[in-house]
């Protein structure tokens, strides 16, 4: 009996120095909501932005996992965000905080009653799930399956940016690359198009083309910074995007999640066609552009 008693108490006491000093957190929140990872991810470092934080939200070596750090009076906590997927369109998230000047005397109060700290940490998360569901219900991710992407003619200005400005890219040469084209009398094929060339998924980074697809004749202008190219049709992974342009890249997260969930080897360069004009108003769930995603070409050999 002794010596159960004494194994019981090893365990008790093993536990109870983890819980207290090597438990890297003192909190933990989960929740489950109606979208995709990628999604998440991008609404997390867009939320970050409105907060007193410490530093700029990291993303730690893959966008389901993501370590913030917020100020709280005389306090800092720590937000590690882990985001799994549970279906297409479903995923938990769990949330494991951490108070980095009173971390042991909130695990000593935590099981016995609701802190203050406890208190703040679920206000926090539910201020961001609350930003979550306001940004999902403000657009539709819809994925085709596999599809041809379309052989164009482009004139194209290249552009560098972040995904949050990609938009503001476009806007800023809507006008000028249509307007100089116009002045030539290019004729145009169809609706402006984006090909991403790099995507930096830690940084939130892009290359892209901005394109107007066009029937290539002699009266292209040569001397502006306009450049011109074809791009060739290859299968692709298909999409439909409805919502505001500035975060059509929710429908790039969709894609790659609907590739590995489906064994579909492709490169993360997507190409987008936009099918409205931003500048004409109107509701902007009823925005409409296609987005591919192409699939990587395997050797017959």
């Amino acid at each position: 009996m002794k010596k159960i008693l004494y194994s019981i108490l090893f365990i008790v006491l093993i536990g109870l120095v983890w819980y207290l000093f090597i438990k890297s957190y003192d909190y933990t929140v989960r929740f489950e909501t109606k979208t995709f990872p990628g999604a998440i991810n991008q609404t997390l470092k867009l939320w970050d932005q409105t907060l007193d934080t410490v530093a700029k939200i990291r993303q730690d070596g893959s966008l389901y996992r993501l370590t913030q750090k917020v100020k709280f009076n005389d306090s800092i906590h720590t937000y590690h965000w882990k985001i799994k997927p549970i279906t297409d369109s479903t995923s938990k998230v769990q949330v494991n905080i951490h108070d980095e000047n009173h971390s042991l005397m909130n695990k000593v109060l935590v099981p016995f009653t609701d802190t203050d700290f406890e208190k703040r940490s679920r206000k926090t998360v539910l201020d961001f799930m609350e930003n979550l569901q306001d940004h999902i219900g403000k657009f539709k991710v819809t994925i085709i399956g596999e599809a041809e992407l379309p052989s164009k003619y482009v004139a194209y200005i290249p552009l560098k940016t972040t995904q949050f400005q990609k938009a503001g890219g476009m806007m800023k040469n809507y006008s000028y690359i249509g307007q100089t084209l116009l002045k030539n009398q290019v004729e145009f094929d169809g609706p402006p198009m984006v090909e991403i060339t790099k995507w930096n998924r830690n940084k939130d980074s892009l290359a892209y083309n901005f394109c107007y697809p066009i029937i290539r004749s002699d009266r292209l202008p040569m001397d502006t910074d306009i450049e011109y190219k074809r791009i060739f049709g290859k299968k692709a992974l298909k999409a439909m995007y409805n919502g505001n342009y500035i975060t059509s890249d929710r429908a790039w997260y969709a894609l790659l999640d609907y590739a590995k969930n489906n064994d579909i080897p492709v490169e993360a360069k997507p190409l987008e066609i936009f099918y409205d004009n931003p500048n004409t108003g109107g509701d902007e769930i009823n925005w409409k552009a296609e987005i591919y995603l192409p699939i990587k070409e395997t050797s017959n050999d």
